[in-house]
């Protein structure tokens, strides 16, 4: 994990790359379109994932996020980290999904009991789950948890190993606020497992 360092961790690739991918990109060349997304799907799906806690929903707010950073790719500033950009963009889109969450939770109440009888149970039979998966599931679920200011910075940080200065300009925060919150996260967690 890379606190304040500089330019290390998964999937990084300089300014260059990604300002001459926007070209090509807003010049009407797939190939530009095609190199964001090799440079920067994985690090938004993780992000997204770790927001969601469902690789099914993460997948979606993905595609949504590409979509709505290409179709305002003209309105991006070169001069800045796509990545910051992109990922800004899906926590946008993160935000979007709960509140369409929780109004389908809402009116998922309304279902007759006689449709809900057919409503397949998604969830894998118990007995085919292995221990290591459940410890995983465990912490998700603790991350899942947290409240969103204190999830953000810590899988930006900690998942996309971002610096907490890359962290603060994606949250549009202070370095000082996301140093706080992740702390803070990091302490919420440790009672939450070991409780």
């Amino acid at each position: 994990m890379s606190g304040q360092g500089g330019q290390t961790g998964k999937d990084r690739v300089g300014q260059g790359d990604d300002a001459s991918a926007v070209a090509a990109a807003l010049a009407g060349r797939q190939s530009g379109f095609d190199v964001l997304m090799k440079h920067h799907r994985e690090a938004v799906f993780r992000f997204v994932h770790g927001l969601t806690g469902n690789e099914s929903d993460a997948l979606d707010v993905t595609q949504e996020s590409f979509v709505a950073a290409f179709l305002a790719l003209n309105r991006y500033d070169r001069t800045r980290p796509f990545r910051a950009w992109i990922l800004r963009i899906a926590r946008n889109k993160c935000h979007d999904w709960a509140r369409r969450r929780t109004v389908r939770r809402f009116f998922s109440f309304a279902v007759p009991i006689d449709d809900a009888i057919d409503i397949a149970d998604p969830e894998e039979n118990p007995e085919e789950a292995l221990s290591s998966r459940r410890g995983v599931e465990r912490i998700h679920a603790a991350i899942a948890s947290l409240p969103a200011n204190l999830k953000e910075p810590l899988l930006l940080c900690s998942l996309e190993d971002m610096t907490q200065d890359e962290a603060a300009e994606v949250l549009g925060i202070s370095r000082k606020a996301v140093e706080t919150r992740i702390y803070r996260a990091r302490q919420k967690l440790s009672q939450l497992l070991e409780g």
